[in-house]
């Protein structure tokens, strides 16, 4: 782990992510020492840092901090967490003109290559996400909606859920994005209220008006996946993943899934 590129495990107790969640992050899969869409994370650094009013980070010496751990490495992963830094009287951060960097290596989570190919279970959580049209799409800190989600998972037996806002509309799962294909087209979640809008589900977008398939971003019911014929879900670390069932309601024929996942390996 680095911190301001040194390494080290310490913060200082009066950062302001600490204190008020006062960042963001990326989460980046590392394959033989190269990170894999490094210009696409920057860039969502970057966006994130302007739509909060963080101080101008040196980018360029992060980027070499991000290089550093990835070296050598096989298969990894890497995150960045970005802090508007120490500073300012309390929620005010204005002042505070040093951000702090925290890269840091972890394992590749071993069960994501079984998940891709055998697809999983999934359920409807109980609990909602509030809308949160500030922040919507970033991937900020102060996760705790998504922690108490994770623990109802673990609570229920499955490893990951279908997350709705408090308007009952489909928002996502609890770590990664929702798409579902009904006929011909394949729709996704508007995330205009609240949600994250990760990379992979960026470049799934991408694929399908490749493919010359319709998307439609949309607000929609639960009752939606009910009438869909595929769904999977995206991020960077789990590529696409089937969900092979939801409750009673099974999808056994991954059928287009199948030819993203192929043509997501290619653009790798």
């Amino acid at each position: 782990m680095l911190i301001n590129g040194i390494p080290t495990d310490t913060l200082s107790a009066t950062d302001r992510g600490l204190a008020y969640g006062d960042g963001h992050f990326t989460t980046m899969q590392v394959l033989e020492g190269r990170v894999i869409c490094w210009p696409q994370h920057l860039a969502r650094l970057q966006h994130a840092n302007a739509r909060l009013g963080f101080a101008e980070l040196p980018w360029d010496l992060l980027t070499e901090e991000v290089a550093q751990l990835a070296a050598g490495q096989t298969q990894a992963v890497v995150k960045i967490v970005l802090t508007r830094g120490s500073g300012g009287r309390g929620y005010d951060g204005a002042g505070c003109q040093s951000p702090t960097r925290i890269v840091s290596l972890a394992d590749y989570p071993a069960h994501y290559p079984e998940w891709r190919q055998q697809g999983i279970e999934m359920l409807v959580c109980q609990q909602r996400l509030g809308d949160a049209p500030m922040l919507a799409g970033l991937k900020t800190l102060g996760r705790l909606e998504q922690v108490l989600l994770k623990s109802e998972l673990a609570a229920r037996g499955r490893v990951e859920g279908i997350v709705l806002n408090s308007r009952g509309f489909l928002v996502e799962g609890v770590s990664a994005n929702l798409f579902w294909r009904r006929g011909k087209t394949v729709f996704t979640p508007d995330l205009t209220h609240g949600g994250i809008d990760g990379i992979m589900r960026r470049r799934v977008m991408v694929m399908l008006k490749q493919m010359g398939i319709e998307l439609r971003v949309v607000e929609a019911p639960l009752e939606s996946l009910w009438q869909a014929e595929e769904i999977w879900l995206t991020n960077t670390l789990m590529g696409i993943v089937p969900v092979t069932g939801i409750g009673d309601h099974q999808y056994p024929s991954p059928v287009l899934i199948r030819r993203l996942q192929e043509r997501l390996v290619i653009e790798v």
